[in-house]
């Protein structure tokens, strides 16, 4: 049977896969890729790379930080834009968003003429500080200190489920993803109805597991282990560049375990994930020789009493860097059509994971 959207004179080649499985290659011109967990397509054109480059180059970030900066709102002691005054925390530090984007108050409104609809959100925002050090970010912390931060990311993901359906949790790292302080931080956003990216995921899941009563995020994790876009995870996680990645230095990291929820993950799986978050945050910043600026967040099961047997957490990372000083834009083709990738996800994870292995002595993985 003819796969939709062939290209004559690319079809796929099979090799043999670092786990011994014959394992198929994508075609190697212009093609188009199938995101499994989202149910979408993307254009992969990996040639385009060669083409000269005379668009924005980003700026050098600031690599000289103080430890404590007595103009950040972030920093412990020092008072915040709304008047109120950090306390002298000596760890994690857990507030509401001065300028939160949902409140808990918001009244039921709805509103509905011919084609236009709209209904109001209740909800939350919360900012989690992960150190009061202004100048240490994920990357450059140390396993037990990023322990923390997952412990933080679990309860406050747990004590919001209670009251409301879909909780966010999520990082924008650097002046690029439009973090508005340099001070290391990330948010957790929570409200009533399930965001557009939940419902895709949804509803792939629960087809997948309908259709084989399996979970379709550990049906690809056991497909991509040891494979070309394994970064080097370990028993408990994988993490790699995903086949339909979109950004060119994307990844994935799925627990190789069923777990639904952030709360779930047990104290081995935690200290796992520490360290494989410092494993890969330390890579991305050896690639370039820059702190690597990405938006990266956590998809978990919905907190809405409904049981979803198929919905596996995992976490996703999109860094927007193409080269050091070039950044991917999702325009044009990618705002009309579908996304569009100048870099295939295996060449990304070669150059990934080269990086990851030279910052963990003896992490090298066997040809």
């Amino acid at each position: 049977m003819v796969q939709p959207n062939a290209q004559p004179g690319t079809g796929s080649r099979v090799n043999e896969s670092a786990n011994g499985r014959a394992a198929a290659e994508p075609p190697s011109g212009p093609h188009r890729r199938h995101n499994a967990l989202t149910d979408e397509w993307l254009l992969v054109s990996a040639e385009r790379t060669a083409r000269p480059w005379r668009g924005q180059d980003e700026a050098a970030p600031v690599l000289d930080v103080p430890t404590h900066d007595p103009g950040c709102f972030l920093c412990p002691g020092n008072t915040r834009a709304n008047g109120e005054r950090n306390p002298a925390y000596e760890s994690t530090f857990i507030f509401t968003n001065d300028f939160a984007a949902l409140r808990p108050d918001a009244p039921a409104t709805s509103f509905e003429d011919g084609l236009l609809r709209a209904t109001s959100e209740r909800g939350t925002c919360e900012v989690i500080c992960f150190s009061p050090r202004h100048d240490l970010s994920l990357s450059q912390m140390e396993g037990a200190q990023i322990r923390l931060i997952v412990d933080g990311w679990a309860a406050e993901s747990e004590a919001l489920g209670r009251r409301f359906e879909w909780v966010q949790v999520f990082e924008n790292r650097g002046s690029a993803m439009g973090a508005s302080s340099p001070h290391p931080h990330g948010q957790i956003w929570a409200g009533d109805a399930l965001p557009r990216e939940a419902v895709k995921e949804d509803a792939t899941q629960r087809r997948h597991f309908e259709a084989t009563g399996r979970r379709l995020l550990l049906d690809y994790a056991a497909q991509e282990a040891g494979g070309p876009r394994d970064l080097g995870g370990d028993d408990e996680w994988l993490v790699v560049v995903p086949f339909w990645a979109a950004w060119p230095f994307e990844t994935l990291i799925v627990p190789r375990r069923p777990v639904g929820r952030l709360p779930e993950l047990d104290d081995r799986a935690r200290n796992s994930l520490a360290d494989n978050l410092r494993r890969l945050l330390r890579g991305y910043d050896r690639l370039f020789g820059l702190p690597f600026p990405y938006s990266m967040g956590w998809h978990q099961a919905p907190f809405d009493g409904v049981d979803r047997p198929g919905w596996q957490l995992h976490g996703h990372f999109y860094p927007p860097l193409l080269r050091a000083t070039a950044r991917k834009f999702m325009v044009g083709y990618e705002l009309l059509s579908e996304p569009q990738r100048d870099v295939t996800a295996e060449a990304a994870a070669a150059l990934l994971r080269s990086a990851i292995d030279a910052t963990t002595p003896g992490a090298a993985r066997a040809p």
